[in-house]
This record gives C-alpha cells, sequence and structure tokens, in this order.
C-alpha cells in the first residue's frame, strides 16, 4: 500500500459552495450542515450522465477502468453499503419466482437499489385530501402548529430540541452581526409581536400565538416566544431537525407553492480548489452542477410521485376569424398554411358542433370539455362516452392590448351555441362591427366590472409585481370610470408582496410608489388618476425590509419633542449633510452630562437622515454610549 502511495500521489482537494445574491436561492442555497450526504455532477439541464469514468487501482497493476454495471463496481465505490464485500447488482440478476412478470422477468437497477435502501413510505404534510382533517379554525392551528417555547417541566426533550433548533437567531439590536439582517432589520421581520391568541388568514397566513412568558437563556442570548419559529411538535421529535411548518390559509398558497414546484431541479454554484494553494484561474474551476440531496434521492429510489394531477385541463382557443396559430418549418411557410386551412381549431370545431348537435348548444365553449372531447387526428369534437367531471376548459388569458381578442374571450365565456364569428358579434338581429361593441350591445361594459374580473383573473396565478403592471395597462388604455375604487377594490392583491417586508399602514405606499413608475409609459401619474399621491423613489422599492415611510413618520414624532438647544444640535448636524456640496467629510462631537438626552438628539438625528437615504444618499455614523462622534 505504501510503495502504491507513492507511485500515484495524491491532491487534497476542497469544494467551495458560492453564494451569488444574483443566483435563484430557492435552487442554489448552500447545505446548512456539513454533515449533510449529496450527490453532485455535472450534466445537460440538471441530467445524470450517461455513463461514470470509474478507475481502481489493482495490486502490482496498472490503471484500469471498470464498467457501473459490473456488479464489483459499487461494493468498491460505497463499501459502508456492502460492509462484507458482497456483490453488487448485476445484468443478469432475476426477480423471484413470484416477482416475475410476461414481460420483465429482470430486476433493474432502480428496484435493486430501491430494496437496499428501503424505508417506510412516510406521510406527507403538504397536502391531506380527508376533508376531515382540513386546517379551517384557529383550535385548528394551535393543534397542529405552535410558535411557543414548551414548558421544560413539561416535556423537557421537545423544549430542548426547540431551543437547539427552532430559535431565530436572535436578531436586530440583540445581534446586529446576524446573517439575517439586512439595512438594520431581519429580514424575517423577527421578533414577532407577543399574541394571547391564534388571528387566522391575515394576509393568506395566520398570526400565531406568542404569549408573553418569562424569558429562557438559549446560549448566551435571553429569548422568548417572539423568536420561536412555527414548528410542529410531533415532526420535531419525530425527526429531531429544523422543520419550519406554516399554515396556509388561502388561495395565495397555490401560487407559492407552484413556484417551488416548477422552480426546477436543486443545483449548486461550486469550485474546486486545492487546499493551501491559490488557484486564480477562476473559469476552470468554477462547476455549474445540480445537488441531489439524500431525501430527494430515496424519494426518487422508491418511485415515490413527484406530482399528482387532480383534473385534465383542456386548453381552448381564443383567436379572431383567420388568425390561428401556425407552426411551420423555415421554407415551408406555404405548405404549413395550406394544411391549417384544411384543420379545424377547438373554437371552429365548436361552431361546427353546433351547427350537427343541437344537444350542445346550452353549453357554452368553457364547459364543452365536460361533455365532448376533441379528436386531434380528425379537429373534431365527440361526444363523451364516460362521464367529464374531472375535465376543466381554460381559455388563455388575453391583454387587454390585444383589444379585439380581450373582447372575443369575454363573449365566449357568456354565450352558448354560436355558429361562427358572425354568429358573436350578433346582438338582437343586428350585426355589430366589432366584438367590442358586441359587448356593449350586452351590456357587458356598464361600470368597470370587465376591469375587476381581468384583476381577478390575473390573481389567481400572476405575481404581485405583474398584477400592478396590468393595473397601470388597464389605466392606460382601458375606460375606466373610477380608477379610485378599482385601486381600493384590489389593494390586498396589488400589496401582497409588501405586506411582510414593511408595516402594514405603509405597505400601500410602496405599491403606489410602483404604480408611480409604471404609469409614466402611458404619460399618466397617480394626481392625474385622483389616486393617493407618494413621494418615493424607484431606489426606494429595491431596499427590502426597510420601511422609509415609518422612519419618517417616527422622525417627525421625535422632532416635535425637542427642546430648543437639542433642536439646534440636530438642525447643525443635518445642515452638514444637506449643505455639504463638496461632500467634505466632517466630525462633530456632542459632549453633555448624564440625562441631558444624547441618545435621544442621536436618534432623532438618525430618523432625520433616512431622508437621505430615502433620496439615496448614504451616511455613514459611528456611535459611543458616553460621547456621540457623527462622520458625515
Amino acid at each position: 500500500m505504501y510503495r502504491l502511495v507513492q507511485e500515484h500521489p495524491t491532491t487534497s482537494v476542497k469544494m467551495v459552495f458560492l453564494e451569488d445574491k444574483n443566483l435563484d436561492m430557492r435552487r442554489y442555497n448552500a447545505p446548512t450542515f456539513c454533515t449533510e450526504v449529496a450527490a453532485i455532477f455535472v450534466g445537460d439541464n440538471g441530467e445524470p450522465p450517461d455513463n461514470r469514468d470509474i478507475c481502481v487501482y489493482p495490486v502490482g497493476d496498472t490503471c484500469q477502468s471498470i464498467s457501473p454495471l459490473n456488479q464489483c463496481c459499487d461494493p468498491m465505490t460505497y463499501p459502508l453499503l456492502f460492509p462484507r464485500g458482497e456483490c453488487s447488482w448485476n445484468t443478469g440478476m432475476e426477480h423471484v419466482e413470484e416477482r416475475r412478470t410476461s414481460k420483465r422477468t429482470r430486476v433493474t437497477q432502480l428496484q435493486y437499489y430501491a430494496y437496499r435502501l428501503s424505508q417506510r413510505n412516510g406521510f406527507s404534510i403538504l397536502h391531506n385530501s380527508d376533508s376531515g382533517s382540513k386546517i379551517r379554525t384557529k383550535d385548528d392551528i394551535d393543534k397542529f402548529v405552535s410558535a411557543e417555547l414548551p414548558y421544560p417541566c413539561t416535556d423537557l426533550r421537545l423544549f430542548q430540541i426547540v431551543t437547539k433548533f427552532m430559535v431565530h437567531g436572535p436578531s436586530g439590536t440583540i445581534n446586529i452581526n446576524s446573517p439575517c439582517m439586512r439595512d438594520g432589520q431581519c429580514c424575517k421581520s423577527f421578533p414577532k409581536q407577543f399574541k394571547d391568541d391564534t388571528e387566522e388568514n391575515v394576509n393568506g397566513y395566520p398570526i400565531y400565538r406568542r404569549r408573553a412568558t418569562e424569558p429562557v437563556q438559549v446560549w448566551k442570548y435571553s429569548i422568548d416566544n417572539r423568536w420561536v419559529v412555527p414548528y410542529n411538535p410531533w415532526l420535531l421529535k419525530k425527526f429531531n431537525a429544523h422543520i419550519n411548518v406554516e399554515v396556509c390559509s388561502s388561495v395565495k398558497s397555490v401560487k407559492y407553492l407552484y413556484k417551488y414546484v416548477y422552480k426546477g431541479h436543486d443545483a449548486a454554484s461550486v469550485k474546486i480548489q486545492k487546499e493551501g494553494a491559490l488557484d486564480h484561474d477562476e473559469i476552470l474551476s468554477f462547476v455549474e452542477s445540480r445537488y441531489v440531496s439524500a431525501p430527494e434521492a430515496m424519494w426518487r429510489l422508491n418511485e415515490f410521485n413527484l406530482s399528482h394531477k387532480s383534473h385534465i385541463v383542456v386548453r381552448l382557443a381564443v383567436h379572431l376569424p383567420q388568425q390561428q396559430p401556425i407552426v411551420y418549418q423555415d421554407g415551408q411557410e406555404a405548405q404549413a398554411i395550406e394544411r391549417a386551412a384544411l384543420r379545424k381549431t377547438t373554437l371552429t370545431s365548436w361552431f361546427e358542433l353546433n351547427k350537427n348537435d343541437p344537444s350542445a348548444h346550452n353549453i357554452s365553449y368553457s364547459d364543452i370539455p365536460q361533455y365532448y372531447m376533441f379528436d386531434k387526428s380528425t379537429t373534431n369534437w365527440k361526444k363523451r362516452q364516460r362521464s367529464g367531471q374531472n375535465v376543466i376548459g381554460r381559455l388563455p388569458v388575453v391583454s387587454i392590448l390585444d383589444t379585439e381578442r380581450y373582447y372575443l374571450r369575454m363573449l365566449l365565456l357568456r354565450k352558448s351555441g354560436a355558429i361562427s364569428f358572425d354568429d358573436i358579434l350578433t346582438v338582437n338581429g343586428l350585426r355589430c362591427i366589432t366584438f367590442q361593441q358586441a359587448c356593449q350591445e350586452y351590456g357587458l361594459l356598464r361600470g368597470d366590472q370587465q376591469w375587476h374580473d381581468a384583476l381577478n383573473d390575473a390573481a389567481q396565478f400572476q405575481s404581485p409585481r405583474q398584477l400592478r403592471m396590468l393595473f397601470a395597462m388597464i389605466c392606460g388604455f382601458g375606460e375606466v370610470e373610477d380608477v379610485p375604487d378599482l385601486w381600493v377594490q384590489h389593494q390586498v392583491s396589488l400589496c401582497e408582496d409588501f405586506v411582510h417586508r414593511y408595516s402594514e399602514q405603509t405597505v400601500p405606499h410602496y405599491a403606489l410608489a410602483d404604480i408611480e413608475e409604471l404609469l409614466t409609459s402611458y404619460n399618466l401619474s397617480l394626481q392625474k388618476l385622483h389616486l393617493p399621491t407618494v413621494d418615493l423613489p424607484a431606489s426606494v422599492l429595491e431596499r427590502t425590509n426597510f420601511d422609509v415611510v415609518e422612519e419618517l413618520a417616527k422622525a417627525n414624532s421625535y422632532t416635535m419633542q425637542l427642546n430648543s438647544e437639542q433642536r439646534n444640535v440636530v438642525e447643525i448636524l443635518l445642515s452638514a449633510v444637506y449643505n455639504n456640496a463638496a461632500d467634505t467629510p466632517k466630525c462633530y462631537f456632542l459632549d453633555g452630562p448624564a440625562g441631558t438626552g444624547k441618545t435621544f438628539v442621536h436618534s432623532v438625528k438618525e430618523k432625520e437622515r433616512e431622508e437621505e437615504r430615502k433620496k439615496g444618499g448614504t451616511v455613514l455614523n459611528a456611535f459611543s454610549p458616553r460621547r456621540d462622534f457623527s462622520a458625515l
């Protein structure tokens, strides 16, 4: 062995996980425990490599390659799984008699490893289809989720697990160096407020019960229920790990789960470098890879479902006459047009169905998939032989900018039995020129109901930022009668992404500031639309967890409490900030007896200087408890 080591020296290398704020942290989140076991590999779009290059060094022989299909490969690669050196899976391994089928008699690699690493199937806490076990009341919430420290005399083990894994930070003034601190505040909004009782469905999530109790010592900090991350007691004692459990009590949770389900596979941005050496070639050492954790590997080995579809969704075409989409190859445009002329879309086929089948006249276009199936080979609707209760017809969302198609969609949602586009345009025996005119004749455009419907539909799947873009677009292109009412009715959805970053009173200011910026593209402003005006530049919106509006309100309140001498000091300091055209560094020394308000003057000065930060400026500060040195 000594001779082999000398002949084949090894190099110690280490793998460093890189963190970049520009990466999607839902996918590139670095492991938090150094003992975590995972596989990292490089492949196209996260797919594992077709083959593994494995070499062995037999005693007294040269380096030899070994196939991953060799039954001796796994025992040498994973000795902990084969402690006695027994052979692993091989291509000729057969099922036992009772497991054989006419199509398969041999054991696959997946089946072998699932059996070798078998574990019991647990339960899912994400969804439970049993309606009797759904969480509906605040008592149900308290039954499954707790945000309080357990009593050590009642359950000592749970108390030890909670204090070890489920205490946030601490952060804020207790620990300003905590990783969660952003602009002087905790990005997770800790510490929370004390709450005697759980409050249901506040912006889609409950406010958990956090009763005021005596603080306990955790590490070097004194903490109470305000610092506890919500958890499920059974899960904590079962797995002895950090498991954050939240109750999602509104349709907003669908959007939350959607972005995580479709975020893509876990990834890792890593760099391989020699230990004790500087490697300046970052391009060669940088690796963009897929990260497969142990839980994901076990889930896939056991072939558990990655997703579940309860309903079949049929996408229904919405297009103007002779404007259906066509797919073609370069140079074959004419042939594609000829083929499209012979094939019907789901919409034009629906017209034909209404001509030939009187029983379909009372079924709207969106409901037709429940009773008929669209045959893509013949492009015809055929009556279903079995129930279509779990079939949903979906008309794609159409932008208001595509005016005629937008109003055609509105008519298709309400009119049944149409046999042609002209039939849809005909109202009370008179043919309208446009679909918008037809909507007006039907009375669908009275008031602003169409704009309310558009925002309500979009709120089901679009992000708040996209909703604000749609709101500005409606104001710019639509004929809205009452814009302030439209804002009030949809304020909750338009402000949804700000509620966890700012106070409830100031959240609308930030949403309006963003809308103000979007309205400039349409030569509009909040004032022109009779909406509340705000004075917040766009740069403020990029600074998360920094509530400028609330800080300015505090500054005004503090300023009113200053005496004449204190006010004079604050004015001198602020003047040095605002009137420093040459940007010359200055240092002021504040001294006085105890109790004269030095700390209060410092606090007022800081609040007033938020006005400078609001304008995008940066002001540095150094503060001593007994003397105040302000570097401006």
